[in-house]
């Protein structure tokens, strides 16, 4: 007995991969690949950030970016810490200081964006996809 597919089921199906394929895309940026890298971050800290991104992240220093929110909304970490924002979602978003101080650029969905944090302070970021999100570290 040989199984066929109607014309009918046969559109439906590879409308529904197109549309799959269209809704994978929204968020992304092509050749965006370098920008979840540690290459990403500010100068003063690029060489503190690239070997920080080949080490385990401790569970106190991550930061989730889940169902457009940054989660901790505030994370508070000694100076000298590395953060490290784990894009969770499948839109891709950015890790973007209030005051220009970092910026990740887009990461895709499953990409890391690491900072270290040398200077006691607040630091308020955002997203710059999506300005809703908003968050901040607290270095002591």
């Amino acid at each position: 007995m040989h199984a066929s597919i109607s014309p009918t089921r046969a559109s439906l199906v590879l409308a529904a991969a197109g549309l799959a394929l269209a809704l994978a895309a929204c968020g992304s940026s092509s050749g965006t690949a370098a920008a979840t890298s540690a290459a990403a971050t500010a100068a003063p800290t690029a060489a503190a950030t690239a070997a920080a991104s080949e080490a385990p992240v401790a569970a106190g220093n991550a930061v989730s970016i889940k169902d457009f929110a940054f989660n901790p909304a505030s994370i508070t970490v000694a100076a000298g810490t590395t953060v490290t924002w784990t894009n969770n979602d499948s839109a891709g978003h950015t890790v973007t200081a209030d005051d220009g101080s970092f910026d990740s650029k887009t990461v895709a969905s499953g990409g890391t964006f690491s900072q270290t944090f040398a200077t006691a302070g607040t630091y308020a970021y955002h997203c710059n996809i999506h300005p809703s999100m908003k968050a901040t570290v607290v270095v002591q």
